[in-house]
């Protein structure tokens, strides 16, 4: 850049996104101010305000977006794989955060804390899903596994599979959890 010119318009705008970011936390900024975070990464020199707006419009929230198949993201023009890789890591690093704070606190309390989990390892799934929880006595998560995906509308299940994996694991209670996917 010569002497005389001026750094893009979207320079400050980024500059001021990440210290309200830092200042007040996340709570602070709207679901395509974040994705316009993660966007900046991927698209350094590139305004992606715009593309941030439209991707929230499309799919419909910030986690949506991040959970969309790779295919339906690269429809949207201006994302190519940069941009999908980078999106797909942030959905990677929320996934393993949920699992770990669960594992980490160990004992599941509550329906809600279940709950919880539960929308975070597959509420945005399009495709349904059959997980387990396998519990001690103590109801502390040995293990958390995807036992089936199926179609929009069915997933098989397989009684004798998780009586199988639960005395591997040795687990003392179970936990079944299946969605319904709505798109």
């Amino acid at each position: 850049m010569a002497d005389d010119e001026q750094p893009p318009h979207f320079h400050g705008h980024r500059d001021r996104l990440r210290q309200r970011l830092r200042q007040s936390g996340a709570d602070a900024i709207a679901d395509y101010e974040l994705l316009e975070l993660v966007l900046f990464r991927a698209m350094p020199r590139r305004d992606v305000k715009p593309l941030a707006k439209t991707l929230i419009a499309r799919f419909g929230s910030f986690a949506e977006v991040l959970t969309a198949r790779p295919e339906r993201l690269m429809e949207v023009s201006g994302i190519g794989e940069t941009v999908v890789t980078e999106l797909k890591i942030v959905e990677a690093s929320a996934r393993r955060l949920a699992r770990g704070e669960l594992k980490q606190r160990r004992a599941l309390s509550s329906f809600i804390d279940v709950l919880d989990y539960c929308r975070a390892a597959m509420a945005t799934s399009e495709r349904e899903e059959f997980r387990i929880l396998f519990l001690d006595k103590k109801n502390g998560l040995i293990a958390e596994e995807l036992q089936g995906v199926g179609t929009v509308d069915h997933t098989p299940v397989y009684p004798r599979e998780i009586v199988r994996r639960a005395l591997e694991l040795s687990a003392s209670a179970l936990i079944l959890v299946h969605n319904h996917p709505t798109h």
